[in-house]
């Protein structure tokens, strides 16, 4: 009767995980941590900034032209927020093999070329967009100082026009972490290109 059980368990928290695995993170939901190595050769995780107040997480890569016309809106983020207490981290999702221009070495080139102010990070082995329930580029998951979801989405309401946002998401969902008080809109729906995944065999 023992071993039943055990093996009830042990299914049940397999069709558990991969249920966490398709759907992503919630707002509300507690994210995991990672250790992801950086365009400097460095490996970084949430766990070495000790003193942040919060964590913007985005999801992003060299080629989509919807990241690409962010670039230089996540970089100002990047800036303005650390003074605040909130660490940016940039994670690129992509498998090189299905997109080439999404290489390791092409991340350093335009990390350097557009001098980001912040972490840009390889997700080698695709483990964490799924576990985030990344789908597109740029995504945007902002966390609490104890790693609790707070948001997700959206940048902003305009993807072309820089000049021409209306709401900032990320920006007001911030705010209102400062406040003390929860973000509202807490989800919206995330913009860009498909993540590109390795092909199953």
């Amino acid at each position: 009767m023992k071993v039943l059980s055990l093996l009830v368990l042990f299914f049940s928290s397999l069709f558990l995980g991969e249920t966490v695995v398709n759907n992503g993170y919630q707002p509300g939901d507690k994210a995991a941590d990672f250790k992801l190595k950086s365009v400097d050769g460095k490996m970084y995780s949430m766990a070495d900034y000790k003193d942040a107040k919060g964590f913007i997480v985005v999801f992003t890569c060299n080629t989509c032209p919807f990241a690409v016309k962010y670039e230089d809106r996540i970089n100002d983020l990047a800036k303005k927020y650390k003074k605040q207490g909130y660490v940016l981290l940039a994670i690129n999702p992509n498998d090189p093999a299905v997109q080439p221009a999404d290489t390791y070495e092409l991340m350093q080139e335009k990390a350097k070329d557009k001098k980001f102010a912040f972490p840009y990070l390889v997700d080698e082995g695709q483990q964490v967009y799924p576990q985030y329930g990344a789908t597109k580029t740029p995504h945007v998951f902002l966390l609490d100082k104890n790693l609790v979801v707070k948001y997700i989405g959206a940048i902003d309401d305009n993807s072309d026009d820089a000049s021409a946002v209306k709401e900032k998401y990320l920006e007001n969902a911030i705010a209102a972490l400062e406040k003390g008080s929860e973000p509202s809109p807490s989800l919206t729906k995330a913009i860009g290109c498909s993540i590109k995944a390795k092909k199953k065999v």
